[in-house]
């Protein structure tokens, strides 16, 4: 479905020297700094996947999917949709992918919410009978009947958001680009959000490739994750396979009876409190059990409790290895 080959994009920063004799300076000579935003970035994604792009903030993650969406021209590189180079075929690839933004709204504010999707409407050039269908299976989703005649500038910001994604979906498209969308959101319109994915992923087999700092997103939606960081690209693959070759361990939780802990020889004993303990073990070289087992030889146990690394540790991990 997707395809991009050695996609790069630079930008050229005028470098200006501090104070009147920098600008004197500049007004003889200008010089050019040039930013490499996005560096040779290669990825295949096959229909109906919900794929997360992730990254540190100034990662390239929205210039990326801007470009992905024709927004931007790739400095060097190409994007193919549906095997159509969105550069050379922007009218007809456009036609057929869905973008919302979190802080952009496509919405007309100065309309009522159910005037700016007939004017989409007409934009796209759909057909009544199929716009009707789409709106209604949408409705289904989000629920957007209920504010269909509110004006766009009176709307709450989880409003506009569902407005937006309605919006996105209209014309029926096979790709959907989510970037950030829920930034600032409250926590039932994260939930409206999250269905909204899932039943268009499951319904309609819409591939939906999401760049999200909410690590929820994450771990309810995306099977296949992809990292990147200064515009290269760090990781690319199963979630689960990220997180095991990454993080390759776990953390056993032990209460006791008293505030005392005892150290273990395959394990790391990194926080004690009162008479709660953490062991850090990796997973190829002891198990859980055999932990538990030396221990409670001992002394007596409590509790026990296992801890996976979470999604944040994996994150942090990848984020920190350029």
């Amino acid at each position: 479905m997707i395809e991009v080959q050695n996609l790069c994009k630079d930008y050229l920063l005028k470098h200006k020297e501090p104070g009147l004799k920098g600008a004197f300076k500049g007004l003889l000579k200008t010089e050019y700094e040039t930013i490499h935003a996005v560096k040779n970035l290669s990825f295949h994604i096959d229909a109906g996947e919900i794929v997360g792009f992730i990254g540190p903030n100034g990662a390239g993650k929205s210039t990326t999917i801007k470009m992905m969406s024709g927004i931007l021209t790739p400095t060097k590189g190409s994007v193919l949709i549906g095997g159509r180079d969105i550069s050379k075929h922007r009218k007809e690839v456009v036609r057929n992918i869905g973008v919302v933004f979190g802080q952009r709204s496509q919405l007309n504010w100065d309309l009522r919410l159910g005037e700016s999707f007939e004017l989409l409407r007409h934009i796209y050039q759909i057909d009544q009978a199929e716009y009707d269908r789409t709106f209604d299976d949408l409705d289904a989703i989000l629920g957007i009947k209920e504010i269909i005649d509110k004006p766009v500038r009176q709307m709450s910001l989880g409003q506009r958001v569902k407005g937006d994604l309605v919006a996105s979906m209209l014309h029926s498209p096979e790709v959907l680009f989510l970037d950030e969308p829920t930034i600032g959101l409250d926590v039932s319109s994260k939930f409206a959000l999250r269905k909204f994915i899932r039943e268009i992923n499951k319904v309609r087999k819409t591939t939906v490739i999401l760049t999200t700092h909410d690590l929820g997103d994450i771990q309810e939606l995306c099977e296949r994750l992809i990292i990147i960081n200064h515009g290269v690209m760090m990781e690319d693959g199963n979630l689960s396979q990220i997180v095991d070759r990454i993080a390759p361990y776990k953390t056993l939780v032990v209460e006791y009876y008293d505030e005392s802990a005892p150290e273990h020889p395959k394990c790391e004993l990194t926080w004690h409190s009162g008479n709660i303990a953490k062991y850090k073990f990796m997973k190829k070289d002891v198990t859980a059990a055999e932990i538990i087992a030396d221990l409670s030889g001992i002394k007596t146990i409590k509790d026990v409790s296992i801890e996976e690394a979470g999604i944040d540790d994996i994150i942090k991990i990848a984020y920190g290895s350029t």
